[in-house]
């Protein structure tokens, strides 16, 4: 799998059907075979950037 923000393959894993970009920081996590994207806010919620991406950068690409 690659992130589709960075197009990098250092993620790691951290919960079920949940990774973590290590590159450019961000949070995916796979809903139906779709990623969810978030960044990680400095209060550690999460911020959603789902709107910067096409529903087909969004599909899971192993």
């Amino acid at each position: 799998m690659r992130c589709p923000n960075c197009n990098g393959k250092d993620l790691g894993k951290i919960g079920m059907q949940q990774y973590y970009c290590w590159t450019c920081f961000i949070e995916l996590s796979v809903i139906n075979n779709e990623l969810a994207i978030h960044q990680v806010e400095v209060d550690g919620s999460l911020s959603s950037l789902d709107d910067l991406f096409s529903k087909d950068e969004r599909k899971l690409q192993w």
